[in-house]
């Protein structure tokens, strides 16, 4: 049997801590002129991925 291929845009978004997989923040991307600084520094720290969805990130990433 084949090995389990990474799906590589799941590669760029995740990361994997010691028990916890890590994502970035939404709305980073562009017009962050109008976004104010508090939010803006919310949106600088690394996030974690929902229990209900780990199973299926593991599952992309082959660490299942």
């Amino acid at each position: 049997m084949p090995k389990m291929k990474t799906v590589r845009g799941a590669a760029k978004r995740f990361r994997c801590a010691k028990n916890k997989i890590k994502r970035g923040a939404a709305f980073r991307s562009h017009i962050l002129t109008k976004k104010p600084t508090k939010r803006m520094r919310g949106l600088k720290v690394a996030k974690t991925v929902d229990a209900r969805d780990e199973k299926s990130v593991k599952l992309m990433l082959c660490k299942a």
